[in-house]
């Protein structure tokens, strides 16, 4: 008789527990995965496949504006919203019902109902205990508002994709992707919306030329970029609107607030600790180079391990663990050169390392930027522009990072990872053939390098600290400079 219930048991049917549960039951173990909500995690319900959706939709707007320089009489039908919803939850319910359905024909049960952990192999579920041989957490993360006054009237990145109406006008709290994915969506569906940011200005940690040029892109879209700003307090007023107060005193009046100003790791009231399994000091399950905890046979994977939150990450790591306690061919999971793309409007993707990070690393750096008006735009007469740029190890001719905003962004990005992943030089790029005409095709035809200089800040240019939208844009061909080429 088995000394266990279960060879592993999963917390969390987000994608990475989905897939460690998959793969390991696959390789022949006993496996179940506990789920208290819908099974398909953060990307799937309340993340980055119905916000893509939502992404979608907003395009639509620019689309039809597009269309009458090609021809076409196109006028803007009338937006309806909670068609858009709709649509969105069946797709939604349908890839719910998939994951489910994936588990089941590879032979993994599913036990609906929240988990805690009694001791290092046992695991309360609803009303009934059971035990494991190994545990593994991937519970994600969850969103996290500000310890300010009035912060009850605020919604999250949860509710926003669930609203009943769109509001006329919108703040969004915070400069990170989420927030910047979000102002793009409601700008376009016609919400007045405003972006308010302590940092100075969008996508901290990101490229500077990235961060500026996205960000005077959406200033050129009308969304009112507020860095250098702290919201102090959130009251409603008599009307059913919101007043926000500024830290220096300034009022905005709104109709729906949304915090987006991080996430925390999802470990409140699993028992981790009471099972000797360590949280480290930023509040995430610590874990070794396999995703293995302070306890051995208790993996975590994903954003619960506070170390990259991106889908795919938490999808190689639970693969990685299956490989780990069924196979005999583990292997390590490569954090270097991981691309991301911020679905904003207009996108912004990269992979490697910024200028900035290159520097520090570096004493040598050769940097080629390329801006261009996309060949779209050329008819259409929409004023947006995209932004190209490669780091490279002047030594060793190694390029070490692409960055690009502007159309196609995420998809463009994904090939040159693979190049970045072989070690491609900047020479190899050259020798590559572009693909004409085509924005990807800036990658490998730049030759003229930047001239030397210091890696710059966002807070060198003269727009993103301005409390108010407009365009001040120094990437013009009207207007180059040596230090922004056309």
């Amino acid at each position: 008789m088995a000394r266990y219930d279960y060879d592993l048991l999963t917390i969390g049917a987000g994608s990475g527990g989905v897939r460690a549960s998959r793969m390991a039951a696959q390789f022949g173990a006993r496996v179940a995965i506990c789920e208290e909500g819908r099974v398909g995690g953060t990307c799937v319900i309340r993340g980055c496949v119905p916000k893509k959706l939502l992404v979608y939709g907003a395009h639509y707007a620019d689309d039809f504006k597009d269309a009458t320089g090609y021809g076409w009489s196109a006028t803007a039908p009338p937006f309806d919203w909670d068609t858009l919803i709709t649509n969105k939850n069946r797709e939604i319910d349908r890839l719910n019902k998939v994951y489910i359905r994936i588990l089941g024909e590879n032979g993994g049960k599913s036990l609906s109902a929240r988990a805690r952990l009694i001791d290092p192999h046992t695991v309360e579920i609803g009303d009934r205990s059971v035990t494991a041989a190994n545990i593994l957490v991937a519970t994600g993360s969850w969103p996290v508002m500000p310890d300010i006054p009035g912060i009850e009237h605020a919604i999250t990145s949860n509710e926003a994709l669930e609203l009943s109406s769109l509001p006329q006008r919108m703040v969004i709290v915070g400069g990170g992707y989420i927030a910047v994915e979000f102002a793009g969506i409601f700008n376009s569906l016609g919400v007045d919306v405003a972006e308010v940011m302590r940092a100075d200005t969008i996508l901290r940690g990101f490229d500077e030329d990235m961060r500026v040029t996205l960000a005077d892109e959406m200033i050129k879209r009308g969304v009112d970029l507020r860095c250098h700003s702290v919201v102090h307090s959130i009251e409603k007023t008599e009307s059913g609107a919101f007043n926000l107060l500024l830290a220096h005193g300034e009022l905005i009046e709104t109709d729906l607030i949304m915090c987006a100003t991080g996430r925390a790791p999802n470990i409140k009231g699993l028992g981790l600790e009471e099972a000797g399994v360590e949280i480290n000091d930023k509040g995430a399950v610590g874990v070794d180079g396999s995703s293995r905890t302070s306890v051995p046979h208790i993996f975590a994977v994903g954003d619960v391990t506070g170390r990259f939150n991106l889908t795919p990450v938490a999808i190689t790591e639970g693969a990685e663990v299956a490989r780990i306690l069924f196979s005999n061919n583990p292997s390590v999971v490569d954090y270097s050169n991981i691309p991301t793309a911020v679905f904003s409007q207009p996108p912004l993707a990269c992979v490697g390392l910024t200028e900035t990070d290159a520097r520090a690393g570096n004493a040598h750096v050769d940097v080629y930027l390329s801006h261009f008006k996309p060949m779209k735009f050329t008819l259409s007469g929409r004023d947006e522009n995209s932004v190209v740029k490669l780091v490279v190890d002047g030594n060793s001719d190694r390029v070490l990072g692409c960055h690009i905003v502007g159309m196609d962004a995420p998809e463009i990005i994904q090939g040159f990872a693979v190049a970045l992943k072989a070690g491609a030089t900047k020479a190899q790029f050259d020798a590559t053939i572009g693909i004409h005409p085509s924005g990807a095709e800036e990658f490998v035809t730049m030759r003229e390098k930047r001239p030397p200089q210091t890696a710059r800040k966002a807070a060198d240019y003269p727009f993103p600290g301005r409390p108010t939208g407009g365009s001040n844009s120094v990437f013009t061909k009207e207007n180059p400079d040596e230090d922004h080429p056309p």
